[in-house]
């Protein structure tokens, strides 16, 4: 249960929306990386999850470049790393375990 702050003070609300929920995470870099593993958090562990490389300026899909499984705390170990340039992004999409 989550509590916010109004005129009248601290009041109880059974459910808080997010204005906005994007059901991916987005990964943009400035230098030039090699990923080996990365973290998502509030993903339980055991969802399978796609990495797709996209466009940096568009966020339009450019092709599958991993499927891995999400591990304790969050943690993706890819079966092999991802090379990312400068000013790349990837996108990394879960799915229910």
């Amino acid at each position: 249960m989550t509590t916010g702050m109004c005129e009248f003070g601290h009041h109880e609300n059974d459910e808080m929306f997010p204005l906005h929920h994007d059901p991916h995470f987005t990964f943009r870099f400035a230098d030039d990386r090699i990923i080996r593993r990365f973290h998502l958090e509030g993903v339980v562990p055991g969802s399978p999850v796609s990495v797709f490389k996209i466009n940096a300026e568009t966020g339009e899909r450019q092709g599958l470049l991993a499927t891995a499984t999400v591990g304790d705390g969050g943690w993706v170990d890819l079966p092999q790393p991802i090379i990312v340039g400068a000013g790349e992004a990837f996108i990394a999409v879960p799915d229910r375990p």
